[in-house]
């Protein structure tokens, strides 16, 4: 005779059945929809280059030249503090229009006083103490001609600690000397070339692609918080694991693509898209803070990337101005004390990666300052939005 089955073993079978049901059906009715973008009145908050008060709501300013721009904004601004400004804007340029005629191996040290200036130019419009020092220092081990023998320090005092200032990196104690391997490692916009030049395990992708960055909310919330997507490719368990302070979004699909947000929110009270003034300054500060993780590459597309933490080895915590700043230091003290020393590391292997900083570099700080000093975003022309 057949044992008959245990009622209990029934009901926990159905329960399981409805469970498996219930959450089928959840997921077909589920919102997919894109959640609502944050708003100042009829402008869409979108993503910003600057650090300090980006002017969220202005358009992409598109220029092959960011020089004349920046250069009738501080006239327009008539204060003490844009007319020293401009002074510096005009002495960078000049400059910079130097380092057009010159070599590779000459070029860093014209180019080094463009980054110099124009450097004082945003101190000095944004009040931004500093002392006249440059504030870095560098040096060659013995041995080799090779990048992880040039090193450089970053001073307590002078120009360059008062742009980490006010980018909100200070100098620490006993600052560590960087080497210039890890400095162009760490620098998003010759990373593809750095790849190429240096294929080692020790030195995996630092930069992580994403498309469609933007702020959202929860009405009901009432807050905020950072939103984009992974490229198809890299929309996977692995790259997303990678990704320290982020979560996935689960009122999305994200079958075709990941759609990732930043775990942190801020406060977003807005009532008919006019938000209060502690939400706004919330933005702020939360933009602020999350912008020292992305990275963006100037050119005729809008390139963002978010930069990994989850890394233990050859990883700065220094944003790509300061980097930049610091390297072609570096570079002008070889161009003008050894330049023989120059010349032999543009004979190595790694004379391509050189090469491509030195001639890229000029146009990504001058377009990251000029996005300081203004707070808008610029972008090469030559497209269609």
């Amino acid at each position: 005779m057949a044992k008959k089955a245990d009622p209990i073993i029934k009901v926990k079978s159905r329960l399981e059945k409805a469970e498996v049901k219930l959450k089928d059906l959840h997921e077909k009715v589920k919102d997919r929809t894109s959640r609502p973008t944050v708003q100042v009145g009829k402008n869409e908050v979108v993503l910003k280059k600057a650090h300090h008060k980006p002017n969220f709501t202005s358009k992409t300013i598109l220029t092959d030249s960011t020089w004349s721009y920046v250069e009738i904004f501080l006239k327009q601004e008539k204060s003490k503090e844009a007319e020293e400004a401009l002074f510096y804007w005009e002495q960078a340029r000049n400059f910079y229009e130097a380092s057009k005629s010159l070599t590779t191996v000459s070029s860093p040290l014209t180019i080094y006083y463009c980054f110099l200036n124009a450097t004082k130019a945003l101190l000095k419009f944004k009040k931004q103490n500093f002392n006249l020092k440059h504030g870095v220092t560098g040096k060659r081990k013995d041995g080799q001609f090779v990048l992880q023998n040039e090193t450089l320090t970053i001073k307590a005092k002078g120009v360059l600690s008062g742009l980490c200032a006010y980018i909100g990196e200070p100098i620490k104690n006993n600052e560590p000397p960087y080497t210039l391997k890890d400095i162009f490692y760490n620098l998003s916009f010759i990373h593809r070339a750095f790849q190429l030049t240096f294929s080692s395990p020790s030195y995996p992708e630092l930069f992580v692609p994403i498309v469609n960055p933007r702020y959202v909310y929860d009405k009901f919330r009432k807050v905020g918080w950072f939103e984009a997507q992974l490229e198809s490719e890299h929309s996977n368990n692995r790259t997303y694991g990678n990704l320290v302070g982020f979560g996935l979004d689960k009122n999305y699909d994200n079958s075709h693509f990941y759609v990732i947000r930043r775990n942190k929110t801020f406060k977003w009270d807005c009532k008919r898209n006019q938000p209060t003034a502690d939400s706004l300054l919330d933005l702020n500060k939360y933009h602020h803070k999350i912008r020292k993780q992305l990275r963006t590459i100037y050119g005729p597309n809008n390139l963002w990337y978010i930069k990994r933490t989850n890394l233990s080895t050859h990883i700065i915590d220094r944003s790509n101005l300061v980097l930049i700043f610091a390297t072609m230091h570096r570079l002008s003290e070889m161009a003008r004390y050894e330049p023989q020393a120059l010349v032999k590391n543009l004979d190595k292997n790694h004379s391509w990666l050189l090469t491509e900083f030195i001639n890229k570099s000029p146009l990504q700080f001058i377009d990251e300052i000029s996005s300081e000093i203004t707070g808008n975003d610029f972008r090469a022309t030559g497209f269609r939005e």
